[in-house]
């Protein structure tokens, strides 16, 4: 993984015509990684850099995903406890107001939702809307419309029902703005 992360970022520096910088989940000892099937691609078309941190029972490292199309990519994992996974994303560096993508495997299913507990109703996030489209039409999808900071189709408040199912094979995209 660390190759990977490397040769992405030579390959960034050393050609200036491409795209923005396509981030990839850094390998942590107690998370275990698939190597085939779904995953989640988040895609920033909002004005603001987003910051990121893929979290199991520890935090991750902070990723940075670039304005105007940079995107993120993350294959299932899971912990080695056997929790779940939370990409928390915020517009600035803090962990202090974020949206969540939380995801968890259970055989050949995987369970997602958003969660907008923790954001403030002033955010980014709520002022540019958000959107998840799964690669699998039978699963259920996912839109917050902008300025909608109730949105009733992410977690509002702990006991909120908006957990999603769908076969662990199925790729997400949630596209920010």
């Amino acid at each position: 993984m660390t190759f990977n992360v490397f040769m992405t970022g030579l390959l960034a520096a050393t050609a200036v015509a491409l795209p923005q910088p396509h981030w990839t989940r850094d390998a942590e000892s107690n998370v275990e990684a698939r190597s085939s099937g779904g995953g989640v691609q988040i895609v920033n078309n909002m004005d603001t850099n987003v910051y990121l941190w893929s979290t199991d029972n520890n935090p991750g490292s902070m990723q940075t995903i670039s304005s105007g199309g940079g995107d993120y990519s993350e294959k299932w994992a899971t912990n080695s406890d056997g929790g779940g996974i939370s990409i928390k994303m915020s517009t600035t560096e803090s962990e202090d107001s974020v949206l969540q993508f939380e995801y968890t495997q259970d055989g050949s299913t995987i369970y997602w939702d958003m969660s907008s507990i923790d954001l403030d109703s002033t955010s980014d996030f709520v002022k540019s809307g958000f959107n998840v489209q799964p690669s699998d039409s039978s699963c259920t999808s996912v839109s917050c419309a902008a300025g909608d900071a109730n949105c009733k189709e992410a977690y509002q408040k702990p006991d909120d029902v908006n957990t999603n199912s769908c076969s662990l094979d199925a790729g997400f995209t949630l596209t920010l703005g």
